[in-house]
């Protein structure tokens, strides 16, 4: 993580008042994909990649955004803020700003200034990290705390409303509600959640395959209808089923074959992804490793084979890693189509590991990958 002494120096520096400083981690999900707009479970875990952010009042008016990322200022009224997005990465502190009016209170001048390590691009939520860290940032300067919960929630909005993403609800929950050497398993249907131990000896390497296929809009899409149409399928049978987290394996068995063979698939991997991620919960609640790298093995099998949602590169990645000693289990994470794989591995095999990764993977493709050993860090929360 970035200096946050470096930061509060260059705010007074630039600003000529002393910041509040507040954090918020990128994230990673090690088990659940595609879950969640079936209303099951996800099972993420903060990482130590955040987004820092320095705020101080004015007495002007203004509300000046400046990244110390792109070395770039923006200048605003506080009484005339945008009313929509404009393209720019001030999209997403303006849209906080624009969900915390909405919700009724008054932004007042204020200068902030944002600083990330979280890779963009790489699907581990540089975008939630920004919005979380500017919301807990903006709650000092207004005499407020909303709950964790609700807090991500209103992140979300921002993204979904303001920036125009259709993101779910797990990059800002996690940003904000994160534990240090905790994953966290989130009820997408009602946003309860609880905390699973990662143990101190294990390490979180997230591989980026360095791949992105441009096709992630039209098929997240298409699965999606899908996947409802497979929940509608077994609604008619049992009516209690409005999502896919309501229906189980046997009701695949018994009407899979009114559907069609691609929701059939995708519906196979959604309510056996809901199974395998409380199970995964349940595995490091007990410490078995073992288990938990079984249930990672068939959840990267599932998202490649039946919600085919992989690619090559990232296959090849994971059977890479499947034969490096000190692996605990691994598999793709995020939306999939490409982006990063994470790995659970023994923290003191942890650099060989990631060493001998990265080698083969750009043998086999002649991609270099990009690769952070991470921990399981907390949510947001103010630096003293």
């Amino acid at each position: 993580m970035h200096d946050p002494e470096a930061l509060r120096s260059q705010h007074a520096a630039r600003f000529g008042a002393q910041p509040a400083i507040f954090a918020a981690p990128g994230r990673v999900n090690l088990i659940g994909e595609h879950t969640d707009y079936a209303e099951g479970f996800v099972m993420p875990a903060a990482i130590d990649f955040a987004t820092l952010a320095a705020i101080s009042p004015r007495q002007d008016g203004k509300i000046v955004l400046y990244s110390e990322n792109y070395g770039e200022e923006r200048i605003f009224e506080a009484d005339a803020l945008p009313a929509a997005r404009n393209g720019h990465w001030s999209d997403y502190p303006l849209g906080v700003f624009a969900i915390f009016a909405g919700e009724g209170h008054r932004i007042p001048p204020l200068s902030l200034s944002l600083w990330g390590d979280v890779p963009p691009g790489s699907g581990l939520s540089s975008s939630a990290a920004l919005e979380v860290a500017t919301a807990v940032a903006l709650q000092s300067l207004l005499g407020i705390q909303y709950p964790g919960p609700v807090l991500a929630r209103l992140c979300q909005r921002s993204e979904n409303e303001f920036v125009g993403s259709s993101c779910g609800i797990m990059d800002q929950f996690i940003s904000a509600n994160g534990a240090r050497d905790h994953a966290l398993l989130l009820d997408c249907r009602d946003l309860s959640y609880k905390l699973a131990p990662i143990p101190e000896d294990v390490a979180l390497v997230i591989a980026n395959t360095m791949v992105k296929h441009e096709v992630t809009g039209t098929e997240y899409t298409s699965r999606r209808a899908q996947v409802e149409e497979a929940a509608a399928v077994i609604a008619r049978h049992r009516p209690e089923v409005r999502f896919l987290r309501d229906a189980n394996p046997e009701d695949l068995q018994k009407w899979g074959s009114e559907m069609s063979p691609e929701a059939l698939k995708r519906a196979r991997h959604v309510i056996t992804e809901n199974i395998r991620t409380v199970a995964a919960a349940q595995a490091l609640v007990q410490n078995d490793t073992r288990t938990l790298g079984r249930l990672m093995a068939e959840a990267h099998r599932s998202y490649s084979q039946d919600f085919e949602a992989s690619c090559a590169e990232a296959d090849t990645m994971v059977e890479i890693a499947q034969k490096l000693p000190g692996l605990i289990g691994a598999r793709l994470t995020g939306g999939g189509f490409g982006g990063c794989t994470v790995n659970l591995v023994h923290a003191d095999q942890a650099k060989p590991f990631a060493a001998a990764l990265g080698e083969q993977y750009a043998q086999a493709t002649g991609i270099t990958p990009q690769i952070h050993i991470c921990h399981a860090s907390d949510g947001a929360h103010r630096i003293e």
